[in-house]
This record gives C-alpha cells, structure tokens and sequence, in this order.
C-alpha cells in the first residue's frame, strides 16, 4: 500500500489501470490489484503471521477497542490496527511454516497509568480467583481506577472481556466460569484504566492456567510431521552413504540411486513445510 502526497493536481480516486486509488482515515492511499503471482517463502510466512496474529485479537475485539482507543486517538490508525502490528511484531514464535502465539508476549494495552503489584490468579471448580496488591512500584495511581480483564480459551479460540472487573482499590477478585470452560486452559490478561478514561496502563499476562495448549489439529500435525521425519532419517543415511561412494568412484549412479535421490529430495522439501515440526 502506498501513501499519496499531496500535489497541486489534488489525489486520484477510484481505478486507474491495475491501481485503485481511496481515501484510508484520512489518507489517500494506493493499492495494486489483479492477480499476483507465486508467492515467496517470505510472502507465505507474513500471510501465516497475519492468520495467526488475526486469530488471536478476533476473539479480544472488545477489549482492543477500549485499550488502545486512547492511543489510536487523534491518528489515522485504529485500536485494531494497533493490536495487530504490535502482536505481529512481538508475540509470534517459531519459524514458518509452523508460527504460533507466545502467550506471556501478548500485548493488549500500552500506557503510562500505574499498574499493580503481586497479581495472583487460581482456578477453582466454580471459577477463578485473583487478588493485587493495589499499590504500584511507582506510585501515581488513583484507587478508583479500573481493573480491566481479558481471558482466552485457546482450544476454542474464544475471548470473555470484563472491562470494568473492578477496582483498583478492591485487591482481589471472582470471576465464575462454567462448569464446560473451568475444565480448559485459560490464558489471563490485565490492565489498568482510570476512571476518567483518559489514562490506561500497560497489560500484563496473569498466566496460562493448565500450561501449554495444544488442540487435537495441532497434535495430528505433530504426528504427522514425525512420521515423515523417521521415514526420511531412514532414507538419508542411505541416500548420503551412496552418494558418497559415487563421489569417490566406487559407485555408478544407477537407476535405483535416481530413484532414492528424487524420494530423499521430496521428502526434505515436503518436511520444510510441513507444520507440526519443532519450533
């Protein structure tokens, strides 16, 4: 995308050629159009980047939109906006083809507002429990500021924001959680905004209750991915151990070689983009 200047000719708008040119927040932006060509390695893994960051903040709408309203203020990016380019910088792990979320990475608020000290969250049957010190390391706080939550259930890719969970001044809190949704991991998020709305503190992540999550598609890979990989050790040591002897003349390359050649290169190839791999 492209951004225009202005000219003494003013901006275009609408298509011209394969380009279609709009107004963005104020901006005047350009955009090819038509079909593009065979993606890159590096093209397909800022697409899965993209998929996995869009996954993650689809679920936190809600609270993106009241988290970084304050910062999104005044320009011509949104709280979306924001929450995307930040994750995508900073809670992806792994290489492609096989990126996935950091959830101690996740960055939801960014501000100067005081956050609170000794957070503490647990499960219990019926729900979660945390509590705080409302006190912050640096001072500056008011104990009317709120207390905003966020929590994710990662197997079903679903959010539950509490944008006004309670306040600061409380220094702790139950959330209920239903008999079905106790049972899975939750990862928890806080923050901090004051009640006037007009400062906000940075987020911070409360944990991943019941550790890593890995869903049923996720373990299919995996199993997959090591299958290929035991098939292809047993093949390799082969294949080098006969080129080998071909590269000191003990050995023609036969039919046979050809054969094991073509099967050794597919299943290198098949495995450097095959998810479910180590990360």
């Amino acid at each position: 995308m492209a951004i225009l200047s202005k000219s003494a000719y003013g901006h275009p708008n609408g298509k011209i050629g394969n380009m279609v040119f709009y107004m963005l927040n104020g901006q005047a932006v350009c955009r090819l159009i038509g079909k593009q060509g065979k993606p890159s390695t590096k093209q397909l893994a800022n697409y899965q980047a993209m998929k996995v960051t869009m996954d993650l903040v689809r679920p936190m709408k809600e609270f993106i939109a009241n988290s970084f309203e304050l910062e999104a203020r005044g320009t011509v990016k949104n709280a979306h906006n924001l929450a995307v380019s930040y994750n995508k910088k900073q809670a992806l792990t792994g290489e492609y083809p096989n990126l996935r979320v950091d959830y101690s990475k996740v960055v939801l608020s960014y501000g100067e507002l005081p956050g609170a000290r000794e957070f503490e969250i647990s499960k219990i049957e019926t729900g979660l429990t945390l509590s705080w010190n409302p006190e912050s390391y640096t001072g500056g706080h008011d104990l009317d500021d709120i207390l905003m939550i966020q929590l994710y259930y990662p197997l079903r890719r679903r959010g539950k924001s509490l944008l006004n969970a309670s306040r600061r001044d409380s220094g702790k809190l139950f959330i209920p959680i239903n008999e079905e949704l106790i049972k899975e991991p939750i990862v928890a998020y806080a923050c901090f905004k004051s009640a006037d709305g007009k400062q906000i503190s940075d987020s911070i992540y409360l944990g991943s209750l019941e550790g890593t999550v890995k869903n049923s598609r996720e373990k299919d890979l995996q199993e997959k991915y090591i299958a290929l990989k035991t098939r292809f050790d047993q093949l390799a040591g082969n294949y080098l151990e006969q080129k080998q002897q071909i590269q000191l003349g003990f050995k023609n390359p036969d039919k046979a070689f050809r054969h094991l050649e073509t099967e050794y290169h597919a299943l290198k190839n098949k495995l450097m983009h095959l998810p479910g791999g180590p990360v």
